[in-house]
């Protein structure tokens, strides 16, 4: 198994990468030698990975990341980079790897504290792997003063370094920077294809994946985790019952509260099960004895931690509200499809009869309204206004149609 058989759907991607990866090993043996360097190449310092929610785009990025660092004897045989099982590609893939550093937003924001010991390490050398590789996951949330420190690490890389950035789109990244970087943009697979991958790497049975890749209109993380997570199907099906449960402004506000009550709940999850964990291991690392008081001058080390901490939490209830608002989106848009009698796969069949009936009970400008109103719940989520606030304000957009 090669580390391109997670991609699904991506097979002109993945051949690029191949390439890429290639004559990125043309490169190296050339270094190695001291020998003239490939002229034309088809590896580059910086890549920009693009693709719509859903499609894999991280999961690419590390993918090629493994590749580059593929250790596999077979290589020098010809085999495709990317084996999947040597120490390079494994390592890589877990993310343990010493020379593949991977940069995520922990709260709405990269801020540029988290880029400075990434950008300073991405002017050295490989400690033990073929290429000093940086993994940006969420390029988008860079801000002014961390895409900064990014622009000036890609405008003049070091010669075994390479950057992969990850965004939804292009027009996510800042020109200067885009400039300077190969682009990929990857498709949101198929639901055949998505429903394929759950029978063959997941164990699931066909009917439950394609129920499953149809639900979430071939996303593979949401679609696993529906073929896979009880919690998840259930949470989907409440937020499915919603359309029926705002036709009222009581209702509306109760739907509103739980909604964001059980994003919050999400958030907690998450909190209980690595916080404690995290502290406790960096008072160990800071000296303090079990139990005891901490060493004098380290309590802002543990206070920068809580506030990276509340970030995350922060981040993950809006994580959790945004799957939320795309599976209303879904529901309305096969409400939509129904009253223009549209030929388009109905995605949430098993809520056929809530369907129908918001259906022929409302008017397509309706729907198309409710629909904006989601997206606009999106847009004030983003602008950081609370969370409550936010979705009562969409429900009772829903509830006026």
């Amino acid at each position: 198994m090669t580390v391109w058989d997670d991609l699904v759907g991506q097979e002109k991607v993945s051949e690029q990468l191949t390439t890429a990866a290639r004559d990125a090993d043309a490169f190296v043996t050339a270094a190695a030698a001291a020998g003239p360097l490939p002229e034309a190449s088809s590896m580059t310092h910086a890549w920009l990975f693009t693709g719509p929610p859903g499609a894999g785009v991280t999961q690419t990025a590390r993918a090629f990341a493994a590749a580059l660092q593929c250790v596999s004897p077979d290589r020098a045989l010809g085999g495709v980079p990317g084996c999947g099982f040597c120490d390079g590609c494994h390592t890589a893939l877990l993310g343990t790897h010493a020379d593949v550093s991977t940069v995520s937003a922990v709260g709405a924001e990269i801020l540029v504290r988290d880029m400075r010991d990434t950008v300073r390490k991405s002017f050295t050398s490989p400690a033990n792997g073929r290429w000093q590789i940086i993994l940006v996951e969420d390029a988008e949330r860079l801000n002014e003063k961390s895409a900064n420190a990014v622009l000036k690490a890609v405008e003049e890389p070091a010669p075994r370094t390479v950057w992969m950035l990850c965004a939804p789109s292009i027009e996510d990244v800042l020109p200067t920077i885009r400039s300077r970087c190969r682009h990929l943009n990857l498709r949101t697979p198929s639901v055949d294809a998505v429903a394929d991958m759950l029978v063959r790497r997941e164990g699931i049975e066909p009917d439950v994946a394609a129920a499953a890749a149809r639900a979430t209109q071939g996303h593979v993380d949401h679609a696993r985790r529906l073929a896979t997570d009880p919690a998840a199907r259930e949470r989907r099906a409440a937020v499915l019952k919603m359309p029926l449960r705002v036709e009222d402004v009581g209702g509306a506000l109760r739907a509103a509260q739980e909604l964001v009550d059980a994003a919050a709940e999400d958030a907690k999850q998450l909190a209980d099960e690595i916080e404690t964990k995290e502290t406790e291991e960096l008072k160990a690392a800071l000296g303090a004895a079990q139990g005891g008081r901490l060493p004098r001058g380290t309590a802002g080390v543990i206070k920068d931690l809580e506030a990276d901490q509340k970030r995350r939490r922060t981040r993950t209830q809006r994580n959790s509200l945004d799957l939320a608002l795309t599976d209303l989106t879904a529901f309305y848009r096969d409400v939509l499809a129904l009253q223009l009698g549209s030929r388009v796969a109905i995605a949430n069949a098993d809520a056929q009869d809530a369907l129908d009936r918001l259906a022929h009970g409302s008017s397509p400008e309706a729907t198309l309204r409710r629909i904006e109103a989601i997206a606009a719940c999106g847009d004030a989520l983003d602008r950081n206004v609370p969370p409550l606030l936010a979705v009562e304000a969409m429900t009772m957009a829903l509830r006026a149609g």
